[in-house]
């Protein structure tokens, strides 16, 4: 059963700077959530750099590749078409096709690697929003979050965002 222990601040400055101790703390799973863009968040939860480059220039080339090839072996093998003494294969005309098909595949990759890879998604709710005083996450308060299966370390998790500056501070259990 995990458990998410919850410390809510009333500046972003100060919620940049608790998060930046609590992950100096070796405090695991922390995460920010807030209803401004804040910055300096990135760096301080340490996240990595974005995937989706990755992702979209992959897909891409996959596409084009893909794209390309359906049309070298449609005219030059499969139904191979005489239309003014041309070539059976000319590389300028496969042109457009293969850049359609570079960028539909890319977005593509971009769209379903994104909703089911990296965002974990079909994921219904998270066990945060079942918290009342967590509503305000999306109106004027800031949130730190940290989960944890152990239910031996919530009240060592609690002191610690209590000594980071946190106003209140509460635990969500979820529920299975």
């Amino acid at each position: 059963m995990r458990r998410f222990v919850l410390g809510q601040f009333t500046e972003a400055a100060a919620c940049v700077e608790a998060v930046r101790k609590l992950r100096e703390q070796g405090v695991p799973g922390l995460d920010a959530h807030s209803p401004r863009p804040m910055h300096g968040i990135d760096d301080a939860l340490a996240l990595p750099r974005s995937k989706v480059p990755i992702v979209a220039l992959t897909g891409g080339v996959l596409g084009a590749l893909g794209g390309y090839s359906l049309q070298w072996y449609l005219n030059s093998k499969a139904y191979p078409i005489n239309v003014g003494s041309r070539p059976p294969h000319g590389f300028w005309t496969n042109i457009p096709i293969t850049f359609e098909s570079g960028v539909l595949i890319a977005v593509l990759s971009i769209f379903f690697g994104s909703i089911f890879v990296f965002f974990g998604l079909p994921r219904t709710y998270h066990p945060l929003f079942e918290s009342e005083r967590f509503r305000t996450a999306c109106l004027d308060a800031y949130w730190i979050s940290a989960e944890t299966g152990d239910e031996n370390a919530v009240p060592e998790l609690e002191k610690k965002f209590r000594e980071a500056g946190a106003h209140k501070v509460h635990t969500v259990v979820e529920r299975i």
